[in-house]
């Protein structure tokens, strides 16, 4: 796996080398130091703004009286740039103090820096299609994971939290699904994640208890990042912003980037964030009462001309009829209570910067029992440059520890939403857990089974630059991360029924994990201008290592349930996985930015990838991308048309990204040792010439901008095809394997719309700003030589989409039969795949969201509104009316009754006939229906005090809501992940923040 080190060594050895030898042969032109105070109309400092030098990779930010300071040479110009106003450029000549007043502007378009990945861009220049979030739209979110908050504030990007439950990965989606690959983790279908420069490998750790599941993702690790440590987010979409990341880039890339320190502050200056807040389930089932519940088994045994006995209908014959408990509440109805505490330091000098940070939150749990997530972090920034700005060097550092506390909280929720409403109390008289009889499974058994996951994550990274001229530059990007997690799972014998004791044993289970990776990245960095032309080039390359090994043991027989946990007491030890698999990447790569007069762009990149997870004549590809636009309100017949037109511009981009998502060493023989030893078997088969897959993109938009911009409209299409596909070819068992990886011919195809409309309006004191984004996907198979002879004929169809259920053909309850009835179904009692007619497609067919800001004064309100489109099935308990287990009220008010009876639910019945009919139903047309929703998804209300006369900078008090309010026609608990899993809290917090 070290194939790469000697072939791309010489590469990063020239450059290194370039880097610091012809530093001290070039003459510097001199330099001057500027400095001066950014205001607002009011006169009031705005802190943050960014001043860089046009042309030049040099800037800084003011500080919190809006002063800056930078060295700068008298040909510079200064650009002043600060989201919501409008950029202002200055020549610096021979002027070294500037007093700056920024105007009000409805337009980010301007010189806001948006991070590209390996290059800096604005909303006015960028190629490509990048989305960005400001960190004050996450920080203050009371979120594990900072991926949550993006939820509806990004046309083509699809957030989707399967649970409620802390630290549990949300699925993310870019313009849609790519591979055939899926199943845990998204596996095949993760974008890149970048931190600082430096990748993080983001596939969900496994677990053993509830957080891993068909429905649930996994334990993310991104939950170690706190979200107020957070400048930004962007997501790069396109072939012409993703492209330059080659392979890794096939699924999109999400660049986060921290807070860093302000260049010119001379004192050291303190932040402190505390808030406080409770969640509770937004939503509760409407079950079925014990009256009617009563009624129902009663009715089911009569209409089966059946008798209630101790061993059929314990409900009916032991339980107390009269007894009444809502399961839902006593089972996941309580309160969650969050803390944050983040508190923060910053400061430096001209040629030093620092900051520094805290982090520290609880969460407990919705579910009784001592349960909670605890998280704390720490970070670190430091900026040094030379006086002459010419050598900078950039330091970052986070730590996340977070431990959590659970148990199989998903088996709870669909227990309290089955549970017979007269079951029988938890606990006896004793106050030990009832099992009043066989047919009895204490729910309260379940928390015996604890699990404690603790994961701590380390990322670091390290910059180096020099300019060896005004227009060259050398860069040396360096990065390392470790994770290292561990859970422990333990199963007493209290979470069994007493009467299964004498059979079982108790057991722990024990996952171990860990991953660690380094990075380095040489570069070259080139800009100049000659007139109206000017010329952005990047040439460099990476040199990446991963390693990762994972055991996973399972301990059974412990004399004492104090001893479970501890190895060396169990009576028996298994070993079920102890893995270490190393992968290796490398990689050219390359960038040339050309603008004429700056409103003809153009942007071409380049890439040339290796990886150790592909045959030796497969291992290398290259993938590339052409970008332009065309800022079409700069043609001098568009200036009649500005009063109204402000701004337009056209763009798009073609090119080929590829993927490596797969399992390494996948194309070698391996083999493993036979019980007791002695001998070797095969586990694998060997394909060396399977290879990339190829993902090819292209992108058409327009932006316009009216009425001096205070309206603006973008418009994007694009198309993206994945072919070359990375699965396993199912074999015939005869074979002796199950699967050998290989490419399969088969392409997936998404398209689709993108619109993002924004507005501002500001009179005096109020200001108002207004965002909407609203996407439009489509996802198709459109070919795959042969798939009715392979084993994906029952999971896929051509021409459809890859989200799609094969059902059976619905025909309503038979008015005789009472039973559920479907077309062309064989009633010989077989389950026939063939019978399934239909195919729903549930791929999102709209989503997005809205937002609003209003502020007069120092008193500000935030809110998001949520919304998606979509089919999917509709809640239906997993019990057939009349057998034991409760209903909706709903379904038990339309169920039949009497023969003539049109009804929508089937009758009460425990025959096999009844259950065979209810079991088809769950898997036909007859449960699937508009599952669409509109979330208030945040509210937040602000406001900032006067402190002047109390040596505080600022102080902000402030309240924040989420998941408010819900409108859908969904029955079950959450519409945005249907099925019994914990939905995500309805939230309220209340806080402040302190600057001093």
């Amino acid at each position: 796996m070290k194939i790469y080190t000697t072939r791309l060594t010489g590469a990063a050895w020239i450059l290194v080398t370039l880097f610091w030898a012809t530093g001290n042969l070039l003459w510097a032109t001199p330099q001057q130091l500027v400095s001066g105070t950014v205001t607002d109309t009011q006169e009031n400092p705005i802190p943050g703004v960014s001043i860089r030098l046009l042309h030049r990779n040099t800037g800084t930010q003011t500080d919190m009286q809006g002063g800056f300071r930078i060295q700068a040479q008298p040909s510079d110009t200064l650009s002043i740039s600060y989201l919501g106003f409008k950029t202002i450029r200055l020549p610096v000549a021979n002027q070294t103090t500037f007093t700056i007043v920024l105007q009000q502007d409805v337009t980010d378009l301007g010189e806001v820096t948006i991070n590209a990945g390996y290059y800096n861009t604005t909303r006015r220049e960028q190629t490509g299609s990048i989305a960005r979030v400001t960190g004050e739209e996450i920080e203050r979110q009371p979120v594990t994971n900072p991926l949550t908050a993006l939820q509806g504030r990004m046309a083509g990007v699809s957030v989707v939290q399967r649970s409620g439950v802390p630290g549990n990965a949300p699925v993310i989606q870019i313009r849609g699904q790519n591979s055939l690959r899926s199943g845990f983790g998204n596996s095949g279908n993760l974008p890149l994640y970048i931190i600082d420069g430096v990748p993080i490998d983001s596939a969900p750790l496994n677990s053993f208890s509830g957080l891993t599941s068909p429905t649930l993702a996994g334990i993310d690790p991104l939950n170690s990042l706190n979200p107020v440590n957070i400048a930004s987010i962007e997501i790069l979409k396109d072939a012409d912003a993703t492209a330059i990341y080659g392979s890794r880039g096939a699924n999109g890339v999400i660049l986060i980037t921290t807070k860093k320190g302000s260049k010119g502050r001379q004192e050291t200056q303190f932040d402190v964030q505390v808030y406080r807040g409770a969640g509770r389930v937004p939503r509760k089932l409407n079950l079925i009462n014990t009256q009617d519940y009563i009624n129902l088994r009663e009715e089911a045994f009569a209409n089966d001309g059946a008798t209630p006995t101790e061993s059929n209908a314990a409900d009916l014959v032991l339980w107390d009829p009269q007894r009444y408990t809502d399961w839902q509440e006593k089972l996941f109805g309580g309160t969650a209570e969050t803390t944050g505490i983040n508190l923060g330091a910053s400061g430096g000098s001209e040629t030093t910067q620092y900051t520094m940070g805290l982090g520290y939150q609880r969460e407990t749990s919705v579910f009784p029992g001592d349960f909670l997530y605890n998280k704390f972090t720490a970070n670190l920034n430091l900026s040094q440059n030379s006086r002459d700005d010419r050598f900078k060097l950039q330091f970052n550092t986070s730590f996340g520890s977070d431990r959590n506390r659970q148990f199989d909280g998903v088996s709870f929720v669909s227990t309290g939403l089955s549970l017979a409403p007269n079951a029988p109390e938890v606990y006896g008289d004793d106050g030990e857990l009832n099992w009043e009889d066989s047919s009895w499974t204490n729910p309260f058994s379940t928390l015996y089974r604890e699990s404690e996951a603790r994961v701590q994550q380390l990322i670091s990274s390290l910059s180096l630059s020099y300019s060896i001229t005004t227009n060259l530059e050398a860069r040396l990007n360096s990065g390392y991360t470790l994770l290292h997690s561990d859970e422990l799972v333990k199963q007493p014998l209290r979470f069994y029924n007493p009467a299964l004791w004498s059979f079982i044993d108790s057991r722990s289970l024990h996952v171990g994990a860990q991953r660690e990776s380094w990075i380095a990245e040489p570069q070259l960095n080139y800009r100049n201008s000659w007139g109206k032309i000017s010329l952005d080039a990047l040439v460099g390359s990476t040199i990446q290592h991963r390693k990762n090994t994972g055991l996973n043991m399972v301990g059974i027989g412990y004399a004492n349930e104090q001893l479970l946990g501890n190895l060396a007491a169990a009576e028996q030890l298994f070993v079920t996985d102890n893995t270490t698999q190393e992968y290796a990447y490398a990689a050219a790569f390359g960038r040339i930015g050309l603008h004429y007069a700056r409103k003809y762009y153009l942007n071409l990149t380049g890439r040339r990838d290796g990886s150790s997870r592909f045959g030796p004549s497969r291992r290398f590809a290259n993938f590339g991308a052409i970008g332009g636009a065309w800022i079409v309100s700069e043609e001098s017949w568009m200036q009649d048309l500005k009063p109204v037109l402000s701004f337009t511009k056209l763009r798009g981009s073609y090119g080929s990204a590829g993927s490596d998502q797969i399992g390494d060493y996948g194309y070698l023989d391996t083999y493993s040792a036979t019980a007791g030893g002695g001998g070797l078997y095969p586990t694998q088969l060997t394909n060396p010439i399977y290879s990339w897959e190829r993902n090819r993109k292209l992108e058409l938009a327009a932006e316009l901008g009216f009425l001096n911009d205070h309206l603006r409209l973008n418009t994007s299409w694009y198309r993206n095809r994945s072919s070359n596909q990375l699965v396993g070819y199912n074999l015939p068992a005869i074979t002796g394997f199950t699967s050998v990886q290989a490419n399969l011919d088969a392409t997936v195809e998404n398209t689709g719309w993108e619109f993002e409309v924004a507005t501002h309006l500001n009179r005096g004191r109020f200001n108002w700003q207004a965002s909407l984004n609203m996407s439009i996907p489509q996802n198709r198979l459109i070919a795959f030589p042969g798939i009715d002879e392979s084993s994906y004929a029952n999971i896929y169809k051509v021409g459809k989409s890859l989200n799609i259920q094969f059902l059976y053909d619905y025909t309503g309850v038979d008015p005789e039969t009472g039973l559920y009835t479907f077309e062309d179904v064989n009633e010989d009692g077989i389950y026939n795949f063939d019978d399934r007619v239909l195919i729903k497609d549930l791929t999102r067919s709209l989503f997005g969201g809205f937002r609003n800001q209003f502020t007069y004064g120092r008193l500000s309100l935030d809110f998001l509104w949520e919304f998606v489109v979509q089919e999917g099935q509709q809640y239906y308990p997993n019990i057939a009316p009349g057998r034991l287990g409760a209903i909706l009220q709903e379904d038990y008010e339309r169920r039949w009754q009497n023969p003539g009876d049109v009804a929508v639910v089937q009758k009460a019945s425990q025959v096999i006939d009844a259950s065979r009919a209810y079991n088809r139903l769950l898997t036909s047309e007859g449960v699937y229906t508009n599952t669409s929703f509109l979330r208030l998804k945040t509210l937040g209300l602000s406001y900032k005090l006067l402190t002047e006369n109390w040596g505080i900078h600022s102080c902000v008090l402030f309240l924040q809501g989420q998941n408010l309010l819900t409108f859908t026609r969904y029955r079950g608990l959450d519409a945005q992940s249907s099925g019994t899993n914990l939905p995500a809290l309805q939230m309220f917090t209340a806080g402040l923040k302190l600057n001093f």
